[in-house]
């Protein structure tokens, strides 16, 4: 891999075209798992707990994921600067996001949503394949990064957050301390940190529990589609919520990062990140903490739908500014 200071020749516009073509019909693929779980809603009815689903994928898969991702890269301390700068980012933007909520809606719930579905983007399932498209297989130790932080933004901010829409102060935090994804993180950190060798089939087992894990997220996000209705999803929240994933993030990102003195290589990896869609795993803190999962599946499948069109857009600003 490429350290911060390598720059990637520019690509050509036709091939970033068809790697993007051909990312779009990988990630159709992968979203078949959405389809399934759908059909196994529509088919099934109540036996398909959705609950049950959240509960088994939050507590017992999701560290399994962690675990595996923070084997796939070893870390370095050049690249410890990128989820650095993209989680000082985020919390930059999300005390002004906190603000506004606070304005725009009466309602605890909605003020939740609003204030953390468009920061906990899609990074993996989204993130690191398009990356690959657009920037080659280099950026795959940044943007596998990013994704681990990722997760401290979905299981640590957003738990608090989500939780907040129907819970204490205290009980959220509780609640933060109850997910064993946290402590997995921070073993699989110290078991990379340290260099502490794995076998093979233990890598294995971790990649099995991941790629379980994985399946089951797209899974439940299919079951929560089976009776969402979209036109009941409040206008006000689907206005602000994409205005800001789409627009107010991706523009203060880029300002924001003009600042530093990071290639413009890494800050277009970065900039990429901060605009995939919402990602699924804003389903497991709804419906856990009973914060209208069924609206924000409605918000994830928007932001993806909207996301394939801007996808070209995103492409072109990446190849005029950043490479």
């Amino acid at each position: 891999h490429r350290d911060l200071h390598s720059f990637p020749t520019r690509r050509s516009s036709d091939l970033i075209v068809l790697l993007m073509i051909e990312t779009l019909f990988s990630l159709v693929f992968v979203y078949v798992f959405i389809l399934l779980g759908y059909l196994a809603k529509r088919l099934f009815k109540e036996d398909m707990n959705p609950k049950t689903l959240t509960l088994f994928s939050v507590y017992f898969l999701q560290p399994f994921v962690t675990v595996w991702g923070f084997s796939t890269a070893k870390l370095h301390s050049e690249h410890i600067f990128v989820p650095l700068v993209y989680l000082g980012i985020i919390l930059a933007l999300l005390v002004s996001s906190l603000f506004v909520a606070k304005l725009l809606f009466e309602d605890a719930k909605e003020r939740a949503i609003f204030s953390i579905a468009g920061f906990a983007g899609n990074t993996g399932n989204i993130g690191i394949p398009l990356g690959i498209a657009l920037f080659g297989e280099q950026s795959v130790i940044y943007t596998t990064l990013i994704n681990i932080a990722n997760v401290f933004v979905v299981y640590i901010i957003g738990v608090y957050i989500y939780s907040r829409g129907s819970f204490s102060v205290k009980n959220s935090l509780l609640n933060i301390v109850k997910i064993p994804i946290i402590p997995a993180s921070a073993v699989a950190f110290m078991i990379n940190i340290y260099d502490i060798p794995l076998s093979s089939s233990i890598r294995e087992f971790f990649k099995m529990g991941a790629y379980a894990g994985i399946v089951l997220q797209l899974f439940l996000l299919g079951t929560f589609l089976h009776g969402i209705r979209i036109q009941e999803l409040q206008p006000k929240l689907f206005i602000g919520t994409m205005s800001q994933k789409f627009i107010i993030i991706p523009a203060a990102t880029w300002f924001l990062l003009s600042f530093t003195s990071l290639p413009l290589f890494v800050q277009g990896v970065i900039f990429m990140e901060m605009m995939v869609p919402i990602a699924i795993a804003n389903i497991n803190q709804a419906s856990l903490y009973n914060c209208r999962p069924k609206e924000v599946t409605s918000l994830i499948l928007l932001s993806t739908l909207l996301f394939v069109p801007l996808l070209f857009v995103l492409s072109h600003i990446i190849n005029f500014y950043y490479l």
